[in-house]
């Protein structure tokens, strides 16, 4: 299991502790360290059935400044989450080929079934 981790988030600390409650063994990446690459950004919206403006935090500084009110391909929302990964939803976690964003963080159970 990987969970991409904001330890600054607290829905993402929430759902970190759920997967340690149940010993979970976990990848954490810290993504704001370690951005997603376009290719592994294409495949979490692929497992997450959603495009990317949906995964994109829209009341973030960045979002407000820079991207709010114009329109941009698909392509150019993944370059900018690589670019500016604060503004990527958070936590996501994947297993196997399946994946959720911890938004509550119990949705993360989901996952274990």
């Amino acid at each position: 299991m990987k969970i991409y981790h904001n330890p600054r988030c607290k829905k993402s600390r929430e759902t970190l502790a759920i997967l340690e409650e149940k010993n979970i063994e976990k990848e954490i990446i810290l993504y704001l360290k370690n951005p997603p690459s376009p290719k592994e950004l294409k495949k979490i919206l692929y497992l997450l059935n959603l495009t990317p403006l949906e995964l994109i935090r829209k009341e973030e500084k960045i979002f407000k400044e820079k991207i709010k009110g114009q329109n941009f391909s698909n392509d150019d929302y993944i370059e900018m989450m690589c670019e500016f990964p604060i503004i990527i939803q958070r936590p996501i976690i994947i297993k196997n080929e399946r994946a959720v964003i911890g938004r509550p963080p119990i949705k993360v159970l989901d996952l274990l079934k």
